[in-house]
């Protein structure tokens, strides 16, 4: 049996955090990761990657990232803590498998927010069966962390919207059927003048300019828009809203950042723990050694200390509460704490955890971007930093 298959539900289950619905969801994910999920090849990452989606949305899995029963969701809200459940597990068992469904998710989040009827009646039950890929596109060449400096213009014109410039580092670049598209309407400075749209992979003027390769292959593009026409009905929300339909979106999904961070932390730690037991050396295991052991002691309490976070900020964002600073604490820690718990488990495997293709290498690869997507370490200090200020001033006053 092999590292995967033999962990077992975590202890978390049993927090408060959780309902019995949840439980059953987990043990539902579980059991059909490892029926679906154990052989998932890397040869053809865009034909691998909608077929993951395919076959996530078959098993009705994609639902849960799709706000609305009436559009094909599982609940009238989003579940942040299954989205996370979701995500924890799937990563345990492959890396794009839960980008596959965390794309889903992402890529239609804005819409299931602020989408109108129609909108939402056109894209979610496609989204949640796994027909149509989904996309959000944020990030600039010179405007990531800083959201509010990107300068893809959005003119109006007549009863149209003419979209030019650029968006990078796009997940789903390339194959997704439809980008959520976020661009500077002008109605205010800054973050004020951001408007978002949904814009068709087929809409003239919508170029994939690159193709991008990264150390752990997904599909990511750079996008150019170079008179782009889209219908005024395709703005999603009122002119000048986009910047808070952005960072609604961010705070559901960028605490299922922090939760896939979990799920690769707890597979190294599931390969560490095999490696500490079996490995032969000088007369004893590897794992009867006191180094080892400590290593192992704080692999577990930085995985412990991480699904506190996670659930916390899901629970809380689950209760209608702002989970800025929650969600922040939590990507931060668990993205941070995942690369360290890995790297204590390639430097188990010894020269073995370097070999490519070998499941501690990949997970080395894999966690690597966490820390950056949706929102950087870096940013995540910041996010935390100002928020307690704030509050302190607010106390004081």
């Amino acid at each position: 049996m092999n590292a995967a298959a033999a962990i077992n539900l975590h202890d978390a289950l049993a927090w408060p955090f959780f309902e019995d619905r949840h439980r059953a969801l987990a043990t539902g994910i579980e059991t059909w990761a490892r029926e679906h999920l154990a052989h998932v090849p890397h040869d053809d990452i865009d034909a691998t990657c909608r077929a993951l989606v395919r076959k996530l949305g078959d098993g009705g899995w994609l639902r849960y990232g799709v706000g609305g029963t009436a559009y094909g969701g599982h609940g009238d809200m989003i579940d942040t803590r299954a989205v996370c459940l979701l995500r924890e597990t799937l990563a345990k068992h492959a890396g794009l498998a839960d980008f596959a469904l965390a794309m889903q998710g992402l890529g239609s989040g804005a819409i299931s927010l602020a989408g109108n009827h129609a909108q939402k009646s056109h894209y979610l039950p496609r989204v949640a069966r796994g027909e149509a890929l989904a996309a959000f596109a944020l990030s600039e060449p010179e405007a990531g962390s800083d959201v509010g400096a990107m300068t893809l213009a959005a003119r109006a014109e007549g009863e149209d919207y003419v979209l030019d410039g650029e968006k990078t580092w796009i997940s789903n670049g390339g194959i997704a059927d439809f980008y959520v598209v976020f661009a500077r309407t002008g109605e205010a400075p800054g973050s004020r003048g951001i408007s978002a749209f949904i814009v068709d992979a087929d809409t003239p003027g919508l170029q994939i300019a690159e193709r991008i390769d990264v150390i752990a292959p997904h599909p990511l593009a750079r996008l150019r828009f170079a008179g782009a026409r889209v219908k005024r009905s395709q703005m999603l929300g009122v002119p000048g809203e986009g910047f808070k339909i952005a960072m609604r979106t961010l705070d559901i999904f960028r605490t299922s950042v922090a939760a896939a961070s979990l799920g690769f932390a707890r597979r190294a730690m599931a390969e560490g723990l095999a490696r500490a037991a079996s490995r032969k050396m000088f007369g004893q295991t590897l794992g009867d050694f006191q180094l080892t052991q400590a290593k192992l002691a704080q692999m577990a309490l930085t995985i412990d200390s991480s699904a506190l976070l996670v659930y916390r900020a899901a629970w809380l964002r689950d209760q209608g509460e702002s989970v800025t600073r929650e969600a922040a604490m939590a990507k931060w820690h668990a993205s941070e704490g995942a690369q360290q718990v890995i790297d204590a488990a390639v430097q188990l495997w010894g020269g073995l955890g370097v070999q490519s293709g070998t499941t501690v290498e990949t997970l080395y690869r894999e966690i690597r971007a966490l820390r950056i997507y949706e929102g950087a370490t870096e940013v995540q200090q910041l996010i935390v930093g100002r928020d307690l200020l704030k509050e302190h001033a607010a106390a004081q006053a």
